[in-house]
């Protein structure tokens, strides 16, 4: 009885350890071997290369650019560009403009990012229960954050009008009398707010929706058996196995919340406001002050960059210190 020796598999484009009938040289087999070491090295960094590339060209080359920029005296309606230190940094530190720009925009993120996520994660909750059209309700949360970001301006914008806001309307129905809500700062600040929890809440509910996907249901039964409502079964069961995904909402509605523009810029109405956020910059975030320096007076890209990279300082500290108090928080729970 004889018996058949399988043959060996070899992977596409190895070397061929030998062919019964032809002869390899020595120096042929070598620049194969190599060959397919090449391939076996070289191919994954192939793949990935032409994100780098992009990121490259259209992230880092900006970003070191604009650190050359911020370093001069810069500006599109001179052709002499006369190196200048740190002193763009120095007048933005000392402007109370400046100041004033950072504190509004400190004080739209608190209260558009905090409530925002607050709610999403009810909704969330909410929806993983058995509910009647429960996916219709699921593709709801989602339709604000597909409507454009001027149009939601626009709108809001339209609500809030002091002499024919539907807002007012409401609040003069019940008594409370009308609120010229771009006059002031805090009204100002939680109109905008309220735009932007608006647009938002939905995508970070369905977040938190797909993370509670891999939540065992049997920890939620076992909860119902005992009694737990359902506000304990959120904050002991849901919270806790979802902690990553908050982690990443919170830093990434803290990074968009430093970065807000068109927000305020629409809602000053016209005119130079939507350039300084209203007649006395009540509602002017960082970015509305960066365009004013950069596009508005007399394009001084060099203090423009300078305020971009104290921008990209603030948002990297916040993020950190963000990440690094959820984090203790984590650890302690």
């Amino acid at each position: 009885m004889t018996t058949t020796r399988p043959a060996a598999t070899v992977p596409p484009g190895a070397p061929s350890t030998g062919t019964p009938g032809r002869h390899r040289g020595p120096q042929g087999t070598s620049w194969q071997q190599r060959r397919y070491r090449w391939d076996v090295k070289g191919t994954p960094y192939l793949y990935i290369a032409p994100f780098f590339i992009l990121f490259a060209v259209f992230g880092l080359f900006p970003l070191g650019y604009t650190a050359w920029v911020s370093l001069h005296d810069w500006s599109l309606l001179s052709d002499e560009q006369t190196f200048v230190g740190l002193a763009n940094y120095r007048e933005l530190l000392t402007d109370a403009y400046f100041w004033n720009a950072l504190r509004n925009t400190i004080s739209i993120l608190i209260l558009g990012t905090v409530p925002q996520l607050f709610f999403a994660l009810i909704i969330a909750h909410l929806l993983t229960m058995r509910l009647r059209g429960q996916t219709f309700f699921r593709l709801g949360m989602l339709l604000p954050n597909v409507a454009s970001v001027v149009a939601v301006a626009v709108i809001f914008s339209q609500l809030f009008g002091r002499d024919f806001g539907l807002i007012n309307w409401v609040l003069e129905s019940i008594g409370v009398g009308r609120i010229d809500w771009q006059a002031g700062t805090a009204s100002s600040h939680i109109a905008i707010a309220v735009m932007i929890a608006w647009k938002w809440t939905g995508y970070n509910a369905l977040i938190y929706l797909a993370a509670m996907q891999a939540v065992p249901r049997d920890l939620y039964e076992s909860a119902t058996l005992d009694g737990a409502s359902w506000w304990r079964q959120l904050t002991s069961i849901t919270i806790p196995m979802i902690r990553p995904t908050i982690i990443f909402t919170v830093i990434i509605s803290t990074i968009y919340g430093l970065q807000i523009f068109a927000e305020p810029q629409l809602f000053a109405g016209g005119g130079q406001d939507t350039i300084t956020g209203g007649s006395s910059r009540q509602f002017q975030t960082l970015t509305l002050y960066l365009y004013e320096h950069g596009f508005n007076r007399g394009f001084q890209f060099g203090y423009a960059s300078a305020t971009a990279w104290v921008m990209f300082g603030i948002i990297v500290v916040v993020a950190a210190a963000n990440y690094l108090l959820v984090r203790r928080i984590r650890s302690s729970a």
